[in-house]
């Protein structure tokens, strides 16, 4: 990750400067498909005016006249995408190049290319405004444009390590390509087309064996063996055992079964979709959960066995509600 994206990026630095900036009542608008909670910021001549060109999920040629200003944040659909919409809370996984509005210069940007997408948590407290109003109630699929203003950008102070005075707006354009849904729908593993084989030995431990396919593009879930105890609730305190190996590789990067006890933690404090997985089910269930980068580790990957692109499998089995560690 670049340091630029890094520092417009820091949930605490950035967030808390702006957080008590809102839209007004009437900045926002319904567009055919989005939900009666989520609140579209509305186009306007700033927006309107950047000029991009390019296909979706490859790096666009951006235009405008500078400086270009705006007094609340303007956002613009410039290819409207058909799959599911981000909204409020989600986790949005984007392409992005972020522009000076005063002096056209490009500020910071992902890349474009496969596997270098950034995921922002569509949360005024976390990320930068401005951000968050370009991206929320947005569809898989769509290049948006942002025109942002300092309000809801980093107020008085402005970004120097960016390049950002405190009067410079800034053009945001992004092509977003998948979100975290936090949600599963749960089904036999036997119904499971193209799913990991699974074999236990003697003691219960898996051995996962990856099909020779490219994964599943959103996450699954597959119940192999239900329990009969309490129902795990949401931001539980578990205690499971559980193999997880990287679809890419083939290998394990992890396994409580190895390490020959069951791991204690709470559902909300590992990745999305691990929890997510877990709560719903009841205790004693024996899991497999197939997670997308975007409910697991993210563009970033893990530092070390995961990278970005690469999705996960677990074998889980839940062996009772506890304290976690």
């Amino acid at each position: 990750m670049r340091t630029g994206i890094a520092l417009l990026l820091a949930a605490g630095l950035v967030g808390s400067l702006v957080a008590c900036s809102t839209p007004a009542d009437d900045s926002s608008q319904s567009t055919p498909g989005s939900s009666a909670s989520c609140d579209v910021t509305k186009p306007g001549d700033a927006s309107d005016s950047v000029s991009v060109e390019g296909d979706y999920g490859k790096a666009p040629t951006v235009e405008f006249d500078t400086p270009i200003t705006t007094t609340a944040t303007e956002r613009t659909v410039v290819i409207e995408g058909d799959g599911p919409m981000v909204e409020t809370n989600g986790d949005a996984n984007v392409h992005f190049t972020l522009y000076n509005g005063s002096s056209g210069e490009e500020l910071t940007t992902t890349g474009w290319a496969d596997g270098a997408t950034q995921s922002i948590t569509v949360d005024e407290s976390a990320f930068l405004v401005g951000l968050v109003k370009t991206l929320e109630c947005t569809t898989v699929g769509s290049r948006v444009v942002g025109v942002i203003p300092p309000t809801d950008l980093w107020g008085e102070t402005g970004s120097p390590d960016l390049g950002v005075d405190p009067a410079d707006s800034v053009v945001f354009v992004a092509d977003l390509i998948d979100i975290a849904t936090g949600t599963f729908v749960p089904q036999k593993f036997e119904d499971m087309k193209g799913a990991p084989e699974v074999e236990f030995d003697a003691d219960g431990a898996p051995t996962i064996t990856i099909p020779d396919t490219a994964p599943p593009a959103t996450s699954e879930l597959g119940i192999i063996t239900e329990g009969d105890g309490e129902v795990v609730g949401e931001d539980a305190n578990v205690v499971v055992n559980y193999t997880g190996v990287n679809w890419t590789t083939g290998k394990v990067f992890d396994s409580s079964w190895e390490r020959g006890e069951p791991s204690p933690f709470n559902t909300s404090g590992v990745v999305n979709g691990f929890g997510k997985a877990i709560e719903g089910q009841k205790v004693g269930t024996t899991l497999i959960v197939i997670i997308s980068p975007i409910d697991g580790y993210g563009a970033a990957g893990n530092g070390g066995d995961i990278g970005g692109t690469d999705t996960i499998v677990f074998v889980v089995n839940i062996v009772s509600l506890g304290t976690a560690e």
